[in-house]
């Protein structure tokens, strides 16, 4: 199984913050470092920096690591201008960018820069459009694309990917997204889940993909999601605990919500074998992900956590 470090930049810090992050993540043997793109916290006074721009530095400023955008809402880029930034992000930093897309959804965030929030329905609709766009941009055949929304003339966009620039397509939903999913993304990311809205995303993915004359073994299974994992009961009890008192609930209640999430939970040998379980299961990648402002993320934590995972 792969890992990423998944970083929410939103939560405040600055570049300078994210490249210390994405070496450290690098030095410490991560495949990936990922972060999202939100324009706006809930707390409008954190600075919030471009997912794109950022990893664009990254891509100079760092050696091995891949750049994984998890993911960029559609609204904020044509699928031209998406093209584009992708394809000079990639070869600034010699191949390693990911593209997550995604419909958005924050709504705060679109209303304060006056950026239109279409209907669930017709972001669906654009997602689907903006995908076939992409793949058009990135392909060999320059057929180009027409759609409703979008429209491409059948030219050589220029420049290429420098190799395979991975698509990713991720959310929660149960029919859509997996099914978007299967016939266009390299992979099919979701937040830890039960194992039977799980397995009923992945059959429609699977289908989806076949549908599209496209292998669905060859679509990477990605999950989101950070462990509560102790070094032994009485050390993960804490942690449960405060973790649980974090978020206003009592220690019994937040475990039966990681037990019902299928959230990796315990001690480090527990975790380790939940996480052998996904593995086993078709699960390729895992994003380690913290949602706290950049200064004050716990690195040692984290790598104790990926020391503990990484053989999985």
């Amino acid at each position: 199984m792969q890992f990423s470090f998944m970083t929410e930049p939103q939560a405040g810090g600055t570049y300078d913050d994210l490249l210390r992050l994405a070496r450290w993540a690098e030095s410490v043997g991560f495949d990936s470092f990922a972060r999202s793109d939100h324009y706006l916290n809930m707390d409008e006074s954190v600075p919030a920096t471009d997912a794109l721009t950022t990893l664009a530095g990254l891509g100079r400023d760092t050696e091995t690591i891949k750049l994984t955008v998890l993911v960029t809402p559609l609204t904020f880029r044509h699928p031209a201008v998406l093209a584009k930034t992708a394809a000079t992000v990639d070869q600034m930093s010699e191949g390693r960018l990911e593209l997550g897309v995604g419909t958005g959804w924050m709504e705060p965030e679109h209303e304060r820069f006056g950026i239109e929030l279409p209907d669930l329905w017709e972001r669906f609709s654009r997602l689907y459009e903006t995908l076939a766009y992409l793949r058009s941009c990135f392909g060999s055949d320059n057929n180009g694309f027409a759609g409703r929304h979008y429209n491409l003339e059948p030219i050589d966009v220029l420049p290429k990917a420098t190799g395979d620039l991975p698509i990713i397509v991720g959310g929660g939903g149960r029919r859509k997204t997996p099914a978007i999913a299967g016939r266009f993304a390299d992979e099919y990311n979701m937040f830890t889940t039960d194992t039977e809205s799980f397995e009923a995303r992945r059959r429609v993915m699977s289908k989806a993909a076949i549908d599209a004359g496209r292998d669905p073994e060859a679509i990477r299974i990605s999950l989101v999601g950070y462990p509560v994992m102790g070094d032994d009961q009485a050390d993960y009890r804490d942690r449960l605990a405060a973790r649980a008192a974090s978020r206003g609930m009592e220690a019994d209640e937040y475990e039966a919500m990681l037990e019902s999430r299928n959230l990796p939970h315990g001690t480090a040998v527990q975790v380790a074998e939940q996480f052998a379980a996904y593995a086993g299961n078709g699960v390729d990648r895992y994003y380690l992900q913290v949602y706290a402002p950049l200064g004050e993320i716990d690195t040692a934590d984290v790598e104790r956590v990926f020391n503990a995972v990484k053989d999985t």
